[in-house]
């Protein structure tokens, strides 16, 4: 497609669940709902519209070991981006992507700087190893150079006892939270285990990543808060894995992370149920390859949640916690358009007929 063609988006666009309009006109990168005058050079396109897909948990420029070069985060990048991901929440990462800003071929990224973790408390290479005292500090420096986002390490492995624990005090976590709401920024933690997350929400936190340890006393306290969670089911299926590994040195954690795991779908429906507010997340970019956005929609389908919502978590909805906009008039022209209706089976997000990024056609 030209720079000086315009795009018909023909069928079925899914502004939001029930807005569902004919057609759409991409002019100057931009969503019109107006067809524009004297359209010449236009190409058109059929199916079914969606906003640009949302991973708001992601990590571009991460792998198992740590950083990566800036040709390996390009190819995470261009994997979303082909599987229909036009927008990411980097859940943490120490290498600097602010380049990708510059690629209008790229997703979009919201950026929470760096991990945050206690001293040998997490994966080697990935964060800002602290202790409590530095937290509000670090906290601070994070909040000033991400994108509205902090990401804490909410809990790890505590070697001493063998399981997961806690990894900050009552009162730094608090602190913590305060200084980042004052410098505007919205502070999620990794948390696996139940045992952090009664001080983390009391504590202000706005989201949870993981969250396997939300168990029903927990549930009405996240409602009551409003405190998101992304359950990243994809990675919590590598459980069973991990505990395989632990057994003989860890054998304390490696069934509590059995436990987790065996009422991973349990958890997630609970707290879609109770109303606490559920996203996609595919924790991409550790361990796990890029492109798994198809695949995490779907194993919240398996979790009990409704298709809709599983969709809305990745779309209309994700979009809105994030503040960014979707199909809205005048919005950039960031869409995935499919050859059936994703609201009726969700596994047709695993095959885009086109992904357009700023108006043009990437894929």
């Amino acid at each position: 497609m030209s720079d000086g063609a315009m795009l018909h988006v023909k069928g079925r666009i899914l502004v939001g669940p029930q807005d569902v309009r004919d057609e759409l006109w991409v002019v100057g990168g931009r969503i019109s709902y107006d067809r524009p005058a004297g359209a010449r050079d236009v190409r058109t396109v059929t199916g079914w519209a969606l906003p640009g897909l949302v991973d708001a948990h992601c990590h571009v420029g991460l792998d198992a070991h740590g950083p990566v070069d800036a040709d390996t985060a390009e190819k995470q990048a261009l994997t979303d981006r082909d599987a229909g991901t036009l927008l990411i929440r980097d859940a943490g990462s120490p290498s600097d992507t602010r380049w990708i800003d510059d690629r209008d071929d790229l997703p979009k990224i919201v950026r929470a700087g760096r991990h945050i973790a206690r001293t040998r408390r997490y994966i080697r290479n990935y964060a800002w190893e602290i202790e409590p005292d530095d937290l509000v500090a670090y906290v601070a420096r994070e909040a000033r150079r991400g994108d509205g986002w902090v990401k804490l390490v909410g809990d790890w492995i505590d070697r001493d006892l063998g399981d997961l624990a806690p990894c900050w005090p009552r009162e730094a976590v608090r602190a913590a939270i305060a200084e980042a709401h004052r410098l505007g920024a919205r502070v999620t933690a990794h948390c696996f285990a139940e045992s952090s997350l009664r001080d983390l929400v009391e504590a202000g936190i706005d989201c949870i990543e993981h969250a396997t340890g939300l168990t029903e006393d927990l549930i009405p306290l996240f409602a009551e808060r409003g405190v998101a969670i992304v359950p990243t089911l994809v990675n919590i299926a590598t459980f069973p894995k991990l505990a395989d590994g632990g057994d003989k040195k860890f054998p304390r954690w490696s069934a509590h992370m059995r436990r987790l795991h065996e009422r991973r779908y349990d958890t997630v429906r609970g707290a879609h149920d109770a109303g606490i507010p559920v996203f996609v997340g595919t924790d991409a970019g550790g361990s796990l390859a890029h492109g798994l956005v198809a695949e995490e929609v779907a194993e919240l389908v398996t979790a009990g949640i409704p298709p809709v919502a599983a969709l809305a978590a990745t779309s209309w909805g994700a979009r809105a916690w994030l503040g960014r906009p979707g199909l809205e008039e005048g919005a950039p022209a960031d869409l995935v358009v499919y050859e059936a209706d994703p609201r009726a089976d969700v596994r047709v997000l695993a095959a885009p007929r086109r992904v357009v990024l700023n108006g043009r056609i990437v894929e």
